[in-house]
């Protein structure tokens, strides 16, 4: 039977290292056994029903590392935190420096994880010039698969939908996806969800960037469209701009001990979100974005008090 392009199969170390694991269970921090035991909450692909962790990870800067050995090793715990906590949408681009090379490392050191969704994008302005790139991109991964292509920020969209699209009718890739940051080209995008069918849209949402709402929001919510949220946090000037203040009481209804755990959970209590992907550096930040994914979906009533005291800070 064919492995699925949803999963990337497990070598050998991976298998070795979950043994291990499971020997290791009772020794666990509570942190880490509290998490194993209350599963990350998943949201389904509309198109194809793949169930996807409300929050993944994003690579933007912070796996832009290059062949710093000190630094390629502190991105591989941040990798292992990640899926210790039940990560699994890591999501990168060929515009990012080496973070597709980085993240590729720190998979092979982890023995590639079963639980990763691989997300990349296409960046270039020539469409021939979209299979070569992905060729580049699989081998930086050392995966043999991608489960969701994204043509990046819209750039020639038309020629590498195409090829994304001639991909996924061949059964070498699952999802296909356009995206775009900063708020800019939301009426091209939209063009897009309408006539093409597309599985992901990337945008930028969070307490603060509300503009998606409007019209993108609900646009994929009626074509049955994913959608990631980048910039969840617009980089780290949102937490940096929170944390100056205490945590509101009402925190704790959403069953969030931190300020990045509730502004990522009201992102992914959004009906029509799917994932949200902050970038971190650090394994601290790390257990804390993906707490995100545990305790109580938000109502629209506790995600207004919260856009209500950000907007107030």
């Amino acid at each position: 039977m064919p492995a699925s392009p949803l999963t990337v199969r497990p070598t050998r170390r991976a298998v070795l290292a979950g043994l291990a694991a499971g020997g290791a269970a009772l020794a666990l921090p509570p942190g880490l056994a509290r998490a194993q035991q209350n599963p990350a909450r998943t949201k389904a692909v509309p198109s194809t029903g793949q169930a996807i962790p409300v929050i993944g990870m994003g690579t933007w800067i912070t796996f832009n590392v290059g062949q710093d050995p000190k630094l390629r090793s502190e991105r591989t715990e941040v990798l292992r935190a990640f899926f210790a906590h039940g990560g699994g949408v890591i999501d990168s681009s060929p515009m990012y420096g080496s973070s597709q090379a980085v993240v590729g490392h720190g998979l092979d050191e982890l023995g590639h994880p079963p639980g990763l969704i691989a997300a990349d994008k296409v960046w270039t302005s020539d469409g021939d010039d979209g299979p070569g790139q992905i060729r580049e991109s699989l081998r930086d991964w050392g995966i043999p698969r991608f489960n969701l292509l994204q043509v990046h920020n819209l750039r020639a969209w038309r020629p590498h939908l195409e090829t994304l699209f001639a991909m996924k009718e061949a059964g070498e890739l699952a999802h296909v996806g356009i995206t775009t940051s900063h708020g800019r080209r939301h009426g091209e995008m939209e063009a897009v969800m309408r006539d093409h069918p597309i599985d992901f849209v990337q945008l930028t949402y969070n307490a603060v960037d509300r503009e998606a709402e409007a019209r993108l929001l609900p646009l994929a919510q009626e074509k049955g469209i994913a959608v990631i949220a980048n910039r969840p946090f617009r980089r780290s000037a949102l937490v940096d701009r929170v944390q100056r203040h205490p945590l509101p009481a009402f925190a704790a209804e959403a069953g969030c001990e931190t300020w990045p755990a509730l502004l990522l959970k009201y992102i992914v209590s959004h009906p029509a979100v799917t994932c949200a992907i902050p970038a971190t550096t650090q394994v601290v930040h790390m257990r804390e974005n993906m707490a995100a994914a545990r305790g109580p979906v938000l109502d629209e009533a506790l995600r207004r008090r919260i856009a209500d005291v950000v907007a107030a800070l």
